[in-house]
């Protein structure tokens, strides 16, 4: 079944606020549909989330799949709706996405053993942790502050992913999170894709990969970096609100979802 929205054209956006809304609330309240997988990202989600009737879903709960600004769904419906989602590849993306993202998303999707082992090239801080997933979008999860849409971070292991940021955006962006509290009783960090970074006239001096760990290092919970999540060809699929297990040494990283 195809939304209106998915040929719809307004400016910006694949329609208007209220025709999106409509959309939207319409796969929501259809208690037949299993799994609404977003067309693409981009903005204005944060437009339409607050005219969003959350209740018949809270009822029959169903899969919602996206990335990038869909980090606002995702995190609205873990944090006020107590539901799961996955954060994964989109129609606009399958064309370029690797088989092994798209694979992982059928997974995540039927409930499929899901385990990730990769050895990244930027090291971060060993151990081995288990919580609750959270995470997505670092612009947006910023954006989501003071909002009833904005997660818990405490005892989660929260991954984060960017594009198209300055290296100073990312600093800013990582000590406001830090500055109000939500890095410091996490249970573990992954660090996904932070590409396309912006060249700046005057260098910053730091990578996002070190803007991070300057920031992070000292606290007590596992790091990792360069995972395979964000707006990437093996954008992996990663079930926010599942439990899972981070383990990281000095040659791989494994996140199992339990």
């Amino acid at each position: 079944m195809l939304g209106q929205t998915v040929t719809a054209d307004y400016y910006q956006f694949a329609g208007n606020d209220d025709l999106r809304t409509s959309d939207l609330q319409t796969f929501l309240d259809d208690t037949n549909i299993k799994a609404i997988i977003s067309g693409r990202g981009g903005y204005g989600t944060n437009r339409i989330i607050d005219r969003l009737d959350f209740s018949t879903f809270i009822d029959h709960p169903k899969w919602v799949v996206g990335f990038s600004d869909i980090t606002v769904l995702l995190s609205h419906i873990l944090t006020a709706c107590g539901v799961q989602s996955i954060h994964g590849q989109m129609p606009g993306t399958f064309e370029d996405a690797t088989s092994e993202s798209l694979e992982s998303l059928k997974k995540a999707l039927f409930g499929e053993e899901i385990s990730y082992t990769y050895s990244p090239s930027f090291q971060g801080k060993p151990g081995e942790a288990e919580g609750i997933l959270t995470g997505g979008n670092l612009s947006i999860l910023v954006s989501l502050e003071g909002t009833n849409s904005a997660p818990d971070y405490t005892d989660k292991i929260l991954f984060l992913e960017d594009v198209g940021e300055y290296e100073y955006a990312i600093d800013r962006m990582m000590r406001t999170l830090d500055r109000t509290g939500k890095l410091k009783d996490l249970k573990g960090l992954i660090i996904g894709a932070f590409n396309e970074i912006k060249p700046e006239d005057i260098p910053f001096g730091q990578s996002a990969e070190e803007v991070i760990w300057e920031i992070v290092k000292d606290y007590g919970y596992p790091v990792c970096f360069e995972f395979p999540t964000g707006h990437i060809e093996n954008n992996m699929a990663m079930t926010i609100g599942k439990n899972v297990k981070l383990s990281v040494d000095q040659i791989q990283t494994t996140l199992d979802f339990n």
